[in-house]
Protein backbone atom coordinates (compact mmCIF):
# COMPACT_ATOMS: atom_id res chain seq x y z
CA UNK A 1 0.00 0.00 0.00
CA UNK A 2 1.66 3.46 -0.68
CA UNK A 3 2.51 5.02 2.34
CA UNK A 4 0.03 8.25 1.71
CA UNK A 5 -1.06 10.19 -0.69
CA UNK A 6 1.18 13.27 -2.00
CA UNK A 7 0.90 15.93 0.78
CA UNK A 8 -1.06 18.02 -1.60
CA UNK A 9 -4.25 16.01 -0.35
CA UNK A 10 -5.01 17.76 2.68
CA UNK A 11 -6.96 15.80 5.77
CA UNK A 12 -10.81 15.96 5.27
CA UNK A 13 -9.98 16.82 1.19
CA UNK A 14 -12.65 14.77 -1.03
CA UNK A 15 -11.23 12.65 -3.70
CA UNK A 16 -13.64 11.58 -6.58
CA UNK A 17 -13.27 7.55 -7.94
CA UNK A 18 -14.18 5.87 -10.99
CA UNK A 19 -13.40 2.66 -10.81
CA UNK A 20 -14.38 -0.80 -11.84
CA UNK A 21 -14.13 -3.72 -8.97
CA UNK A 22 -10.73 -4.21 -8.82
CA UNK A 23 -7.66 -4.77 -6.28
CA UNK A 24 -6.57 -1.27 -6.53
CA UNK A 25 -10.41 0.07 -5.90
CA UNK A 26 -9.56 -1.30 -1.85
CA UNK A 27 -6.14 -0.45 -1.97
CA UNK A 28 -7.01 3.04 -2.90
CA UNK A 29 -9.83 3.42 -0.53
CA UNK A 30 -7.43 2.61 2.65
CA UNK A 31 -5.17 4.40 1.75
CA UNK A 32 -7.15 7.20 1.45
CA UNK A 33 -8.64 6.54 4.84
CA UNK A 34 -4.81 6.17 6.31
CA UNK A 35 -4.40 10.04 4.17
CA UNK A 36 -7.61 11.35 6.43
CA UNK A 37 -9.17 11.85 2.83
CA UNK A 38 -12.54 11.58 2.09
CA UNK A 39 -13.47 9.24 -0.93
CA UNK A 40 -16.40 10.18 -3.23
CA UNK A 41 -17.02 6.93 -5.06
CA UNK A 42 -18.30 7.41 -8.77
CA UNK A 43 -20.53 4.39 -10.48
CA UNK A 44 -18.03 3.55 -13.58
CA UNK A 45 -21.42 3.88 -15.76
CA UNK A 46 -21.74 7.36 -14.68
CA UNK A 47 -22.22 9.89 -17.65
CA UNK A 48 -20.15 13.39 -17.80
CA UNK A 49 -23.27 15.25 -16.26
CA UNK A 50 -23.20 12.69 -13.71
CA UNK A 51 -20.00 12.81 -12.95
CA UNK A 52 -19.63 16.78 -13.03
CA UNK A 53 -22.32 17.02 -10.77
CA UNK A 54 -21.16 14.56 -7.86
CA UNK A 55 -17.25 16.08 -8.44
CA UNK A 56 -18.97 19.64 -8.30
CA UNK A 57 -21.11 19.01 -5.31
CA UNK A 58 -18.47 17.16 -2.93
CA UNK A 59 -16.26 19.56 -3.88
CA UNK A 60 -13.70 17.24 -4.66
CA UNK A 61 -10.34 18.87 -5.61
CA UNK A 62 -8.81 15.27 -7.34
CA UNK A 63 -9.88 12.42 -9.29
CA UNK A 64 -8.86 9.29 -9.72
CA UNK A 65 -9.86 6.95 -12.28
CA UNK A 66 -9.33 3.90 -14.03
CA UNK A 67 -9.74 3.50 -18.05
CA UNK A 68 -9.15 5.63 -20.72
CA UNK A 69 -13.12 5.10 -21.06
CA UNK A 70 -13.23 7.01 -17.94
CA UNK A 71 -10.72 9.46 -18.54
CA UNK A 72 -12.59 10.64 -21.52
CA UNK A 73 -16.15 11.43 -19.56
CA UNK A 74 -14.10 13.47 -17.26
CA UNK A 75 -12.38 15.53 -19.49
CA UNK A 76 -15.54 16.32 -21.03
CA UNK A 77 -16.74 18.35 -17.80
CA UNK A 78 -13.15 19.13 -16.47
CA UNK A 79 -13.26 22.58 -17.65
CA UNK A 80 -16.50 22.73 -15.59
CA UNK A 81 -14.83 21.82 -12.32
CA UNK A 82 -12.36 24.13 -11.57
CA UNK A 83 -11.59 22.76 -8.10
CA UNK A 84 -10.33 19.68 -9.57
CA UNK A 85 -6.62 20.39 -9.62
CA UNK A 86 -5.51 17.17 -10.58
CA UNK A 87 -6.50 13.37 -11.83
CA UNK A 88 -4.50 10.65 -12.10
CA UNK A 89 -5.00 6.87 -14.04
CA UNK A 90 -4.50 3.78 -12.67
CA UNK A 91 -4.03 2.37 -15.90
CA UNK A 92 -1.02 4.29 -17.03
CA UNK A 93 0.15 3.28 -13.24
CA UNK A 94 -1.04 6.29 -10.48
CA UNK A 95 -0.31 3.51 -7.88
CA UNK A 96 3.37 3.00 -8.65
CA UNK A 97 3.96 7.03 -8.89
CA UNK A 98 1.78 7.54 -5.52
CA UNK A 99 3.82 5.09 -3.94
CA UNK A 100 6.74 6.80 -4.85
CA UNK A 101 5.76 10.24 -3.70
CA UNK A 102 4.93 8.88 -0.67
CA UNK A 103 8.25 7.27 -0.13
CA UNK A 104 9.77 9.81 1.83
CA UNK A 105 7.15 11.00 3.95
CA UNK A 106 7.81 9.80 7.71
CA UNK A 107 5.86 7.27 9.56
CA UNK A 108 5.30 9.74 12.40
CA UNK A 109 3.58 11.53 9.90
CA UNK A 110 1.05 8.51 8.77
CA UNK A 111 0.36 7.57 12.27
CA UNK A 112 -0.71 11.17 12.78
CA UNK A 113 -3.03 11.33 9.92
CA UNK A 114 -4.38 8.22 10.52
CA UNK A 115 -5.46 9.51 13.65
CA UNK A 116 -6.66 12.62 12.82
CA UNK A 117 -10.23 11.56 12.04
CA UNK A 118 -12.88 10.67 14.70
CA UNK A 119 -15.68 8.26 15.15
CA UNK A 120 -18.17 10.99 13.80
CA UNK A 121 -16.02 12.29 11.42
CA UNK A 122 -17.10 11.80 7.47
CA UNK A 123 -15.77 8.55 6.16
CA UNK A 124 -17.03 8.94 2.55
CA UNK A 125 -19.87 10.71 0.85
CA UNK A 126 -21.93 8.40 -1.36
CA UNK A 127 -24.31 9.81 -3.84
CA UNK A 128 -27.84 7.99 -3.89
CA UNK A 129 -29.30 6.93 -7.43
CA UNK A 130 -31.05 10.07 -7.79
CA UNK A 131 -34.39 8.48 -8.45
CA UNK A 132 -36.24 11.72 -7.33
CA UNK A 133 -33.94 14.26 -8.54
CA UNK A 134 -30.21 14.87 -8.68
CA UNK A 135 -28.56 12.48 -6.96
CA UNK A 136 -27.74 13.55 -3.08
CA UNK A 137 -24.86 12.85 -1.36
CA UNK A 138 -24.95 10.50 1.78
CA UNK A 139 -22.67 11.49 4.69
CA UNK A 140 -21.22 8.09 6.47
CA UNK A 141 -18.63 8.17 9.64
CA UNK A 142 -16.14 6.01 10.61
CA UNK A 143 -18.19 5.02 13.09
CA UNK A 144 -21.02 3.73 10.82
CA UNK A 145 -18.57 1.62 9.26
CA UNK A 146 -16.47 0.32 12.50
CA UNK A 147 -19.41 -0.48 15.05
CA UNK A 148 -21.36 -1.74 11.63
CA UNK A 149 -18.45 -3.76 10.63
CA UNK A 150 -18.27 -5.09 14.48
CA UNK A 151 -21.77 -5.53 14.70
CA UNK A 152 -21.95 -7.55 11.84
CA UNK A 153 -19.51 -10.16 11.82
CA UNK A 154 -21.00 -10.96 15.19
CA UNK A 155 -24.63 -11.68 13.75
CA UNK A 156 -22.43 -13.56 10.39
CA UNK A 157 -19.89 -15.20 12.29
CA UNK A 158 -20.37 -18.07 10.55
CA UNK A 159 -19.82 -16.51 7.52
CA UNK A 160 -17.31 -14.21 8.14
CA UNK A 161 -15.22 -16.62 10.93
CA UNK A 162 -15.12 -19.54 9.34
CA UNK A 163 -11.51 -21.13 9.20
CA UNK A 164 -10.80 -20.52 5.76
CA UNK A 165 -13.09 -17.67 4.89
CA UNK A 166 -12.71 -16.05 1.79
CA UNK A 167 -14.86 -14.18 -0.88
CA UNK A 168 -14.94 -12.45 -4.09
CA UNK A 169 -16.19 -9.41 -4.63
CA UNK A 170 -18.17 -8.94 -8.16
CA UNK A 171 -20.85 -6.06 -7.17
CA UNK A 172 -19.22 -2.53 -7.66
CA UNK A 173 -17.82 -1.25 -4.77
CA UNK A 174 -18.68 1.99 -5.62
CA UNK A 175 -22.17 0.89 -4.02
CA UNK A 176 -22.19 1.05 -0.58
CA UNK A 177 -23.17 -2.36 -0.27
CA UNK A 178 -20.10 -3.85 -1.63
CA UNK A 179 -17.96 -1.20 0.18
CA UNK A 180 -19.03 -1.85 3.51
CA UNK A 181 -18.65 -5.75 2.85
CA UNK A 182 -14.91 -4.90 1.82
CA UNK A 183 -14.76 -3.23 4.82
CA UNK A 184 -16.26 -6.03 7.32
CA UNK A 185 -14.00 -8.35 5.13
CA UNK A 186 -10.54 -6.70 6.38
CA UNK A 187 -12.10 -6.27 10.18
CA UNK A 188 -12.81 -10.10 10.10
CA UNK A 189 -9.27 -11.00 8.32
CA UNK A 190 -11.38 -12.57 5.36
CA UNK A 191 -9.23 -13.19 2.83
CA UNK A 192 -10.81 -10.87 -0.68
CA UNK A 193 -10.85 -11.12 -4.18
CA UNK A 194 -12.23 -9.07 -7.04
CA UNK A 195 -13.10 -9.71 -10.35
CA UNK A 196 -14.67 -6.38 -12.17
CA UNK A 197 -16.00 -8.58 -15.14
CA UNK A 198 -19.10 -10.71 -14.54
CA UNK A 199 -18.86 -12.32 -17.99
CA UNK A 200 -15.87 -14.09 -16.19
CA UNK A 201 -17.62 -14.85 -13.14
CA UNK A 202 -17.76 -18.61 -13.19
CA UNK A 203 -13.71 -19.06 -13.88
CA UNK A 204 -13.23 -16.59 -11.15
CA UNK A 205 -15.35 -18.88 -8.82
CA UNK A 206 -13.82 -22.03 -9.75
CA UNK A 207 -9.97 -20.26 -9.55
CA UNK A 208 -10.55 -18.46 -6.43
CA UNK A 209 -12.41 -20.93 -4.35
CA UNK A 210 -14.39 -18.52 -2.20
CA UNK A 211 -16.53 -19.73 1.00
CA UNK A 212 -19.13 -17.00 0.92
CA UNK A 213 -20.43 -14.66 -1.96
CA UNK A 214 -21.69 -11.15 -2.23
CA UNK A 215 -24.15 -10.49 -5.11
CA UNK A 216 -27.36 -9.09 -6.29
CA UNK A 217 -29.72 -10.54 -7.85
CA UNK A 218 -28.91 -10.19 -11.80
CA UNK A 219 -25.63 -12.25 -10.29
CA UNK A 220 -27.51 -15.08 -8.96
CA UNK A 221 -29.72 -15.47 -12.08
CA UNK A 222 -26.51 -15.07 -14.59
CA UNK A 223 -25.10 -18.20 -12.54
CA UNK A 224 -28.97 -20.23 -12.86
CA UNK A 225 -29.17 -19.18 -16.54
CA UNK A 226 -25.82 -20.15 -17.66
CA UNK A 227 -25.95 -23.18 -16.20
CA UNK A 228 -29.61 -23.90 -17.63
CA UNK A 229 -28.02 -22.31 -20.95
CA UNK A 230 -24.97 -24.67 -21.04
CA UNK A 231 -27.57 -27.92 -20.08
CA UNK A 232 -29.75 -26.66 -22.77
CA UNK A 233 -26.49 -26.94 -25.31
CA UNK A 234 -25.84 -30.30 -24.19
CA UNK A 235 -29.12 -31.47 -24.77
CA UNK A 236 -29.52 -31.93 -21.00
CA UNK A 237 -32.36 -28.76 -20.50
CA UNK A 238 -35.09 -31.68 -19.68
CA UNK A 239 -33.27 -33.09 -16.75
CA UNK A 240 -32.29 -29.48 -15.27
CA UNK A 241 -35.56 -28.50 -15.29
CA UNK A 242 -36.54 -31.48 -13.51
CA UNK A 243 -33.46 -31.01 -11.01
CA UNK A 244 -34.66 -27.03 -10.45
CA UNK A 245 -37.89 -27.77 -9.97
CA UNK A 246 -36.97 -30.87 -7.41
CA UNK A 247 -34.12 -28.58 -5.50
CA UNK A 248 -36.76 -25.68 -5.14
CA UNK A 249 -39.78 -28.11 -3.80
CA UNK A 250 -36.77 -29.59 -1.22
CA UNK A 251 -35.80 -26.45 0.11
CA UNK A 252 -39.91 -25.36 0.77
CA UNK A 253 -39.94 -28.37 2.06
CA UNK A 254 -37.07 -27.85 4.35
CA UNK A 255 -38.12 -24.00 5.94
CA UNK A 256 -41.53 -25.40 6.17
CA UNK A 257 -40.54 -28.33 8.61
CA UNK A 258 -42.60 -30.47 6.35
CA UNK A 259 -41.25 -34.28 6.21
CA UNK A 260 -40.05 -34.79 2.69
CA UNK A 261 -41.60 -37.75 0.67
CA UNK A 262 -39.50 -40.69 -0.35
CA UNK A 263 -39.80 -40.02 -3.94
CA UNK A 264 -38.65 -36.84 -3.56
CA UNK A 265 -35.77 -37.42 -1.81
CA UNK A 266 -34.64 -39.76 -4.27
CA UNK A 267 -35.26 -37.73 -6.98
CA UNK A 268 -32.83 -34.90 -5.02
CA UNK A 269 -30.05 -37.56 -4.20
CA UNK A 270 -30.26 -38.39 -7.89
CA UNK A 271 -29.89 -35.06 -9.23
CA UNK A 272 -27.46 -34.23 -6.66
CA UNK A 273 -24.62 -36.06 -8.77
CA UNK A 274 -26.22 -35.33 -12.08
CA UNK A 275 -26.63 -31.60 -11.77
CA UNK A 276 -25.79 -29.80 -8.22
CA UNK A 277 -22.32 -31.18 -7.81
CA UNK A 278 -21.39 -30.02 -11.41
CA UNK A 279 -22.64 -26.78 -10.66
CA UNK A 280 -21.00 -26.64 -6.71
CA UNK A 281 -17.76 -27.45 -8.36
CA UNK A 282 -17.97 -24.79 -11.19
CA UNK A 283 -18.78 -22.33 -8.36
CA UNK A 284 -15.22 -23.16 -6.88
CA UNK A 285 -16.61 -26.46 -4.46
CA UNK A 286 -16.40 -24.31 -1.33
CA UNK A 287 -19.09 -21.75 -1.28
CA UNK A 288 -21.50 -22.07 1.60
CA UNK A 289 -23.02 -18.90 1.82
CA UNK A 290 -24.08 -15.60 -0.47
CA UNK A 291 -25.27 -12.51 1.10
CA UNK A 292 -27.48 -10.81 -1.24
CA UNK A 293 -29.11 -6.92 -1.34
CA UNK A 294 -29.53 -4.49 -3.13
CA UNK A 295 -32.76 -5.82 -4.73
CA UNK A 296 -35.48 -8.81 -3.94
CA UNK A 297 -34.22 -12.09 -4.94
CA UNK A 298 -36.98 -14.57 -6.56
CA UNK A 299 -37.53 -16.94 -3.37
CA UNK A 300 -37.86 -19.35 -6.42
CA UNK A 301 -33.72 -18.59 -6.81
CA UNK A 302 -33.39 -18.67 -2.87
CA UNK A 303 -34.40 -22.48 -2.69
CA UNK A 304 -32.60 -23.23 -5.56
CA UNK A 305 -29.18 -22.37 -3.82
CA UNK A 306 -30.19 -23.50 -0.47
CA UNK A 307 -30.24 -26.72 -2.73
CA UNK A 308 -26.79 -26.76 -4.09
CA UNK A 309 -25.54 -26.30 -0.09
CA UNK A 310 -25.49 -22.36 -0.34
CA UNK A 311 -27.52 -20.74 1.99
CA UNK A 312 -28.71 -17.25 0.54
CA UNK A 313 -28.74 -14.84 3.24
CA UNK A 314 -30.94 -12.29 2.16
CA UNK A 315 -29.94 -8.52 3.93
CA UNK A 316 -32.13 -4.82 3.46
CA UNK A 317 -30.73 -1.32 4.07
CA UNK A 318 -30.67 1.46 1.88
CA UNK A 319 -26.98 3.74 1.32
CA UNK A 320 -28.34 5.70 4.10
CA UNK A 321 -28.01 2.73 6.76
CA UNK A 322 -24.57 2.21 5.15
CA UNK A 323 -26.22 -0.80 3.39
CA UNK A 324 -27.36 -3.19 6.46
CA UNK A 325 -30.13 -2.79 8.58
CA UNK A 326 -31.60 -6.41 9.06
CA UNK A 327 -30.04 -9.63 7.61
CA UNK A 328 -30.96 -13.30 7.57
CA UNK A 329 -29.06 -15.43 9.84
CA UNK A 330 -26.83 -18.32 8.94
CA UNK A 331 -28.57 -20.76 11.15
CA UNK A 332 -31.76 -19.49 10.42
CA UNK A 333 -32.05 -18.15 6.71
CA UNK A 334 -36.18 -17.36 5.74
CA UNK A 335 -36.82 -16.74 2.33
CA UNK A 336 -38.96 -14.23 1.24
CA UNK A 337 -37.67 -11.73 3.98
CA UNK A 338 -34.72 -9.56 4.73
CA UNK A 339 -33.99 -11.25 8.11
CA UNK A 340 -34.12 -9.86 11.89
CA UNK A 341 -32.41 -6.65 13.04
CA UNK A 342 -28.78 -6.54 13.05
CA UNK A 343 -27.25 -5.45 16.93
CA UNK A 344 -26.64 -1.63 17.67
CA UNK A 345 -29.66 -0.70 15.02
CA UNK A 346 -33.57 -0.37 15.74
CA UNK A 347 -36.35 -0.70 13.03
CA UNK A 348 -40.12 0.01 13.03
CA UNK A 349 -42.79 -0.08 11.04
CA UNK A 350 -45.19 3.21 10.88
CA UNK A 351 -48.65 3.64 10.80
CA UNK A 352 -48.62 3.99 6.93
CA UNK A 353 -46.51 0.38 6.87
CA UNK A 354 -42.64 2.86 6.01
CA UNK A 355 -39.73 0.96 7.68
CA UNK A 356 -38.39 3.38 10.22
CA UNK A 357 -34.63 2.87 10.93
CA UNK A 358 -31.88 4.57 13.39
CA UNK A 359 -29.04 3.21 15.72
CA UNK A 360 -25.41 2.62 14.50
CA UNK A 361 -25.62 2.76 10.85
CA UNK A 362 -27.50 5.65 10.24
CA UNK A 363 -25.94 8.42 8.03
CA UNK A 364 -25.46 11.84 9.48
CA UNK A 365 -26.78 14.35 6.73
CA UNK A 366 -26.99 14.16 3.01
CA UNK A 367 -24.30 16.62 2.01
CA UNK A 368 -24.83 20.52 2.11
CA UNK A 369 -28.73 19.93 1.47
CA UNK A 370 -30.18 20.68 4.88
CA UNK A 371 -33.61 20.67 3.55
CA UNK A 372 -33.32 16.78 2.27
CA UNK A 373 -32.12 15.82 5.71
CA UNK A 374 -34.81 17.33 7.67
CA UNK A 375 -37.43 15.65 5.40
CA UNK A 376 -35.45 11.99 5.40
CA UNK A 377 -35.89 12.06 9.64
CA UNK A 378 -38.67 11.46 12.31
CA UNK A 379 -36.95 12.92 15.35
CA UNK A 380 -33.86 10.14 14.94
CA UNK A 381 -35.70 8.03 12.92
CA UNK A 382 -34.21 7.64 8.93
CA UNK A 383 -37.81 7.10 7.24
CA UNK A 384 -36.65 4.95 4.49
CA UNK A 385 -39.72 5.24 1.25
CA UNK A 386 -40.02 1.74 1.75
CA UNK A 387 -42.96 -0.11 2.86
CA UNK A 388 -42.59 -3.79 4.64
CA UNK A 389 -43.68 -5.64 7.57
CA UNK A 390 -42.55 -7.82 10.60
CA UNK A 391 -43.79 -11.59 10.82
CA UNK A 392 -43.86 -13.00 14.35
CA UNK A 393 -40.10 -13.88 14.77
CA UNK A 394 -39.28 -10.56 14.14
CA UNK A 395 -38.22 -11.09 10.31
CA UNK A 396 -38.55 -8.29 8.29
CA UNK A 397 -40.03 -8.43 4.25
CA UNK A 398 -39.98 -5.52 1.86
CA UNK A 399 -43.54 -5.30 0.15
CA UNK A 400 -42.91 -2.01 -1.58
CA UNK A 401 -41.94 1.74 -2.00
CA UNK A 402 -44.13 4.54 -0.30
CA UNK A 403 -44.60 6.50 -3.19
CA UNK A 404 -46.15 3.44 -5.04
CA UNK A 405 -48.74 2.57 -2.51
CA UNK A 406 -52.51 2.42 -3.71
CA UNK A 407 -55.55 3.31 -1.44
CA UNK A 408 -58.17 0.80 -1.89
CA UNK A 409 -62.30 2.18 -1.98
CA UNK A 410 -61.88 1.05 1.97
CA UNK A 411 -59.12 3.13 2.84
CA UNK A 412 -56.34 0.69 2.69
CA UNK A 413 -52.95 1.05 1.86
CA UNK A 414 -51.64 -1.82 -0.76
CA UNK A 415 -48.48 -2.17 -2.42
CA UNK A 416 -49.15 -2.83 -6.08
CA UNK A 417 -45.73 -5.66 -5.73
CA UNK A 418 -47.91 -7.15 -3.63
CA UNK A 419 -50.90 -7.51 -5.47
CA UNK A 420 -48.90 -9.04 -8.67
CA UNK A 421 -46.97 -11.30 -7.05
CA UNK A 422 -48.70 -12.54 -3.18
CA UNK A 423 -50.88 -15.69 -4.05
CA UNK A 424 -54.37 -15.42 -3.45
CA UNK A 425 -53.77 -17.55 -0.23
CA UNK A 426 -51.36 -14.45 1.17
CA UNK A 427 -52.66 -13.64 4.48
CA UNK A 428 -53.76 -10.41 5.80
CA UNK A 429 -50.50 -8.28 6.53
CA UNK A 430 -49.52 -9.09 10.21
CA UNK A 431 -49.32 -6.66 13.33
CA UNK A 432 -46.94 -3.85 11.83
CA UNK A 433 -50.38 -2.73 10.02
CA UNK A 434 -52.70 -2.91 12.99
CA UNK A 435 -50.34 -0.98 15.46
CA UNK A 436 -49.42 2.50 15.88
CA UNK A 437 -45.98 1.35 15.41
CA UNK A 438 -44.21 -2.15 14.83
CA UNK A 439 -40.66 -2.37 16.23
CA UNK A 440 -37.80 -4.80 16.41
CA UNK A 441 -34.65 -4.66 17.88
CA UNK A 442 -31.82 -8.17 18.27
CA UNK A 443 -31.39 -9.84 21.42
CA UNK A 444 -28.59 -11.82 22.86
CA UNK A 445 -25.54 -9.13 21.74
CA UNK A 446 -22.18 -9.67 22.79
CA UNK A 447 -20.98 -7.30 24.93
CA UNK A 448 -22.70 -5.05 27.25
CA UNK A 449 -21.91 -1.76 24.99
CA UNK A 450 -23.99 -3.89 21.80
CA UNK A 451 -26.15 -4.82 24.55
CA UNK A 452 -27.16 -0.77 25.24
CA UNK A 453 -27.07 -0.35 21.35
CA UNK A 454 -29.46 -3.02 20.59
CA UNK A 455 -31.43 -1.77 23.16
CA UNK A 456 -31.70 1.98 21.23
CA UNK A 457 -35.15 1.35 19.76
CA UNK A 458 -36.83 -0.73 22.53
CA UNK A 459 -39.92 1.30 23.50
CA UNK A 460 -43.45 0.18 24.07
CA UNK A 461 -46.38 1.58 22.46
CA UNK A 462 -50.13 1.13 22.52
CA UNK A 463 -51.95 -0.62 19.99
CA UNK A 464 -54.39 1.46 18.04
Amino acid sequence: MPKELPTGIAPGDKVGFLARTTYEWTLVDFALFYAAAVMVPIYETSSPSQIQWILEDSGAVVCIVEAADHAARLDEVRGDLPLIREVWRLGLGAVDELSELGASVPDAEIERRRGIAQASDIATLIYTSGSTGRPKGCVLTHANFVELSRNSALALKEVVHAPGASTLLVVTTAHVLARFISILDVHAGVKTGHQPDTRQLLPALGSFEPTFLLAVPRVFEKIYTSAQRKAEAGGRGKIFRAAASTAVEHSEMLQERRKIPLGVRVKFALFDKLVYSKLRAAMGGRVQYAVSGSAPLRPRLGHFFQSLGIVVLEGYGPTETTALATVNLATKPKFGTVGPVLPGVGVRVAEDGEVEVRGINVFTEYWRNPGATEAAFDGDWFTTGDIGTFDEEGFLTITGRKEEILVTDGGKNVAPAALEDSPPRQPARRAGWRRRRSEAVPRGTGDARLRDAAHLAREQRAPR
